[in-house]
């Protein structure tokens, strides 16, 4: 699974996405073209000349972000806002998917035993207010993820086996860890320092070290009083002023952040790795983001040249692909950028805590049918959270069958009966009459999990259960999920290409208020597997392991997993160096455009 900030090709931890129209996989093999033609689709191939800089970049958003947090936030929105300011120790190359050294000067020296994890940053790396990033930054970016009161129960986990950081000179820092994790060169390497001067001005962690906040009930009163305030403040405080050693600032976020309208982002004059997109450096001199809170909205800018880059829907894409104007100005990929949407069942709720409901539930979704009329056959039903290009993935879980007459039998094994004739099912659930009733939330302006709402409703009240569907402000969802204030949720996951880890998603120690376990999902067995995984160095027995696991989620049902898409980008044809890699992503920081064909001076 992944998250999109922590490496520009290939992402480590999970975040919920905005549009599943960018997520993933599957469907018709249609491939680039070189040139315009009637299919639309291109390549660079044409691109001629060197990368110069000039030009802007505008890219849409659906919503907007939840914050410019660069910890505490975990939604698809922030990661696309908060990459052109924060850069992680170690990048993955875009061709290999190997990793190679980004604000570290070199891959890190790791101990034989694996419980010692040493980085040397590059020297001269400042962040945008002139300040020299050192090793001092990365210990205070470790203590605040793993501050217990901070936000971040997210990145949190993937950092439990750290047992303490040392700062070993002023470029070098040293990881300690309590247990080998075989993911560890991943996550360690994907640490994005922030600078501690900026959001700790007045050092209220200083003497407190990573150890003692993993310890942090045990802290003497005057300490745990400093460490508390840290957090209130960091939590509340950071959510329009990122500060990092990237190559873009948001210089007046008054002027420069308009809610519901756009963030304009401008290129550093001083940035440490000048014309260097391997080091991080972008072509363009600024990004703007708009939104646009409406697919066609977006692709009506797009055509208009109001905006540079979408990701288009299915629908919009048969529509336009044979119309010769749009495709001489825009240029179209489908490709392969790992996702999977999901209709998340909250066990908070007691109707759903049974698993007969659930699975139930999974048998009124007709999973084909969704990818055939509502993806117009752009991708393929799945039934586990694992790419399905990775061989962690379980290749031979049986289609869960669309079978509404097996889900009418489970809800009547369950005891849901018609007792009063008002054709709506009903128990006795804790001493009181109880309908089967709910609602189905998802986020607005996403019209193809709004159709998915529509559609498993209208099955749903076939079967004699009222439901209802709403969509809801981006922000406002992600507080209800959040809080656990929902009945089902229509929502999806990115991933990553990468070996997977879903301890963030699926552990019962992430069921909290802000954590990813937001339909409460609790089993004992699952926790071990996940656990065990973990520390679990050998492929063939983490496959083992990872099978196990796919089986019980199958077998339970926590979400009705739903389908993976193919990724549909249109971008306005004066950008070269458009590429696609491996990952089935672009790197956004190699697109440039010549003096001729620019736009913005």
């Amino acid at each position: 699974m992944g998250r999109g900030r922590l490496f520009r090709g290939a992402s480590a931890l999970p975040a919920l996405l905005l549009c599943s129209g960018l997520a993933a996989c599957g469907g018709p093999g249609e491939e680039a073209q070189p040139e315009p033609a009637a299919n639309g689709d291109a390549t660079q191939a044409d691109a001629t000349g060197n990368p110069e800089r000039g030009d802007w970049l505008v890219l849409w958003l659906l919503a907007d972000p939840e914050s410019l947090n660069p910890i505490t936030s975990n939604d698809s929105a922030s990661n696309q806002v908060l990459r052109w300011f924060f850069l992680s120790l170690l990048d993955l190359d875009n061709e290999t998917l190997e990793q190679r050294p980004l604000l570290a000067s070199e891959l890190p020296e790791i101990s034989e035993d694996k419980l010692n994890y040493t980085f040397r940053l590059r020297e001269g790396v400042t962040c945008s207010d002139g300040t020299p990033l050192t090793a001092t930054d990365v210990l205070f970016t470790i203590k605040v993820i793993k501050h217990p009161r901070v936000n971040a129960p997210h990145a949190r986990n993937y950092y439990e086996s750290v047992r303490d950081v040392v700062v070993v000179d002023p470029l070098t820092v040293r990881f300690e860890i309590k247990k080998p994790y075989f993911r560890n060169d991943l996550v360690l390497g994907g640490t994005q320092p922030i600078p501690r001067h900026h959001y700790d001005p007045e050092n209220l962690l200083g003497g407190i070290s990573v150890a003692e906040l993993d310890d942090f009930d045990n802290l003497d009163e005057g300490r745990k009083a400093r460490a508390t305030r840290f957090a209130k403040e960091f939590n509340e405080n950071f959510h329009r002023n990122p500060l990092g050693p990237g190559p873009f600032v948001l210089r007046d976020p008054e002027a420069d952040y308009s809610t519901g309208e756009q963030i304009i982002l401008r290129h550093r004059e001083d940035y440490w790795a000048p014309n260097n997109p391997k080091l991080g450096d972008a072509w363009v001199d600024r990004v703007v983001l708009r939104i646009i809170n409406d697919r066609e909205a977006a692709l009506v800018a797009l055509k208009s040249g109001d905006v540079d880059r979408i990701g288009m829907t299915p629908l919009q894409y048969r529509i336009n692909k044979n119309n010769q104007p749009f495709h001489r100005r825009v240029a179209t990929k489908i490709h392969v950028s790992p996702g999977y949407t999901y209709i998340g069942w909250n066990q908070k709720n007691r109707i759903f805590r049974d698993v007969r409901v659930r699975r139930a539930l999974s048998h009124f979704v007709d999973k084909k049918n969704m990818v055939e009329k509502l993806l117009h056959g752009f991708g393929i039903p799945v039934e586990s959270p694992i790419f399905v290009e990775r061989p962690e993935h379980k290749r031979n879980l049986p289609p869960y069958s669309f079978d509404p007459e097996k889900g009418k039998a489970l809800l009547a094994e369950a005891g849901w009966r018609d007792s009063n004739g008002d054709g709506v099912l009903d128990k006795e659930m804790d001493g009181e009459r109880v309908d089967l009733a709910f609602e189905v939330i998802s986020n607005s302006g996403n019209d193809i999990r709004r159709d998915v709402g529509l559609t498993v409703i209208d099955e749903f009240k076939r079967a004699g259960i009222r439901a209802t569907f709403r969509a809801v402000d981006w922000s406002i969802m992600l507080d209800k999920v959040k809080k656990f204030d929902f009945g089902a949720v229509i929502l999806g996951w990115a991933m990553s290409v990468m070996v997977p880890d879903s301890y963030q998603v699926w552990h019962s120690s992430q069921a909290v208020p802000g954590g990813s376990n937001h339909v409460y999902y609790r089993n004992a067995e699952v926790d071990r597997i996940l656990e065990d995984y973990r520390v679990e160095f050998d492929p063939a027995l983490r496959k083992v392991l990872y099978d196990r696991f796919q089986e019980i989620l199958y077998e339970e049902q926590p979400y009705t997993f739903l389908f993976m898409q193919q990724a549909i980008s249109a971008w306005d044809r004066r950008f070269h160096g458009v590429t696609w890699y491996p990952s089935g992503s672009t790197d956004l920081l190699e697109w440039w455009v010549p003096p001729n064909l620019r736009k913005y001076h």
